[in-house]
């Protein structure tokens, strides 16, 4: 391969690793943005820890758990050991000999290093403004250390996922059902907050303290996802990135106008919390075939994606569930049905996908559900997940860490 190709496609997984991490910034924003100002050191103190957490457990033995180098369907479970601790390049990992020249082997290890922490920022904002921080901690380095590496070595590491047929290009199942699976056991075993559920048993809206910040967090999101599906490529394939990067976009607006629309309709009301969270929908459901779809089925998928968050929402609210992101019904239902779209849009389309896509959904939806409800169900029965009803009402910032996000904000509650 030419020096000055291998050079290229290179310094663009770079740019996509830096522009995943910068999603970390989207996330905290739009997390502090859509919950209550005494919350916000604690969902800030979470993201710093999840992605710095993150990055030293995959170092760790994430990345070895989850390339191991496979015999061909194996499960991927049993293949590590403490010989696979730390990281060290193989021979040949910095030439054009490893990965076809798409990127060196530290490149792939630190653009992999972003994506998995992606899994418990997800968590993150489900739970917030009511879940203690040591246990959340707590579950964060065993579900980022251990379950997402084992789920991801299924498919993208060489495992049975992967010798089904099963495809999920960036993660629509991969990373962000991962997540949502998580946050749907987590919030089912906390808890509403105080006040979310009227004594009728009909929800009630906890507005966020700043709703620009959480503006500005999906449109960083949106930006970190021409990282995100853009470098799944995994080189600088001309023809290939600009697709990606096309349907993405696409699938984000539509998904935005499809929420908006919806909500318009159903509620009377132009809601943009509903318009961004569209947005942040159409970009989960694109990623799992972001390379497969003509720009027509992208904006199908994406308007279907804001369909879905708007039912996904309600949903929630009506099972008694209390989700103040909106996180399940972006990062699990949109991600459900953007993996589900591979076998009915796209190049690869057809009834046989449609069913190995939908196997895939159920055997990770399944392991996560027992794995994140064993994590959290030990920590319940132990530390506890749940602050007392004094630290909710007085807010998580001074109890757990003794300090305001804003220096004015207690002076003038007095």
């Amino acid at each position: 391969m030419d020096a000055g190709l291998f050079t290229a496609n290179n310094v663009w997984m770079m740019v996509a690793t830096a522009l995943v991490f910068f999603m970390h910034t989207g996330f905290a924003f739009l997390e502090i943005g859509l919950t209550r100002q005494k919350n916000t050191i604690n969902i800030l103190f979470k993201n710093i820890f999840i992605i710095t957490g993150g990055l030293l457990l995959y170092y760790a033995w994430g990345f070895n758990l989850m390339y191991p180098g496979f015999e061909e369907g194996d499960m991927g479970i049993l293949k590590f050991s403490m010989d696979s601790f730390g990281i060290a390049a193989p021979e040949g990992g910095m030439t054009a000999e490893y990965a076809d020249g798409g990127y060196t082997w530290w490149t792939d290890f630190l653009f992999q290093g972003m994506f998995a922490a992606t899994a418990a920022t997800i968590v993150s904002g489900a739970v917030a403004e009511r879940m203690k921080i040591g246990s959340f901690m707590i579950f964060t380095v065993i579900y980022v250390g251990l379950v997402y590496p084992i789920v991801g070595a299924w498919k993208w590491g060489g495992g049975f996922l992967d010798s089904w047929g099963f495809y999920d290009f960036a993660g629509s199942t991969l990373v962000h059902s991962v997540g949502g699976w998580a946050a749907l056991v987590a919030i089912f075993l906390l808890g509403s907050r105080i006040g979310k559920f009227g004594k009728d048993g009909k929800p009630k809206a906890i507005p966020g303290h700043s709703i620009p910040m959480a503006t500005a967090g999906v449109l960083i999101l949106w930006l970190g996802w021409f990282g995100f599906n853009g470098g799944s490529v995994l080189s600088a394939d001309p023809a290939l990135t600009s697709l990606v990067l096309v349907t993405t976009s696409l699938a984000a607006a539509a998904g935005g106008f499809g929420a908006m629309i919806t909500s318009t309709i159903l509620y009377k009301n132009l809601d943009l919390t509903m318009f961004l969270n569209g947005i942040l929908g159409g970009l989960v459901g694109i990623t799992a075939g972001a390379d497969l779809m003509s720009p027509n089925e992208a904006v199908v998928i994406g308007f279907i994606a804001g369909i879905i968050i708007v039912g996904g929402v309600a949903l929630v609210d009506k099972i008694k569930l209390d989700d103040p992101v909106g996180a399940v019904a972006v990062h699990l239902i949109c991600g459900i049905w953007g993996t589900l779209a591979v076998g009915i849009f796209g190049s690869m389309a057809s009834g046989a996908q449609f069913m190995t896509q939908l196997y895939g959904v159920l055997i990770v939806g399944g392991f996560c559900i027992v794995t994140s409800g064993l994590i959290l169900g030990v920590l319940k029965a132990t530390l506890g997940l749940r602050v007392s009803k004094e630290e909710e009402v007085e807010g998580l910032d001074i109890h757990e860490h003794g300090m305001d996000a804003y220096a004015d904000f207690r002076m003038n509650q007095h």
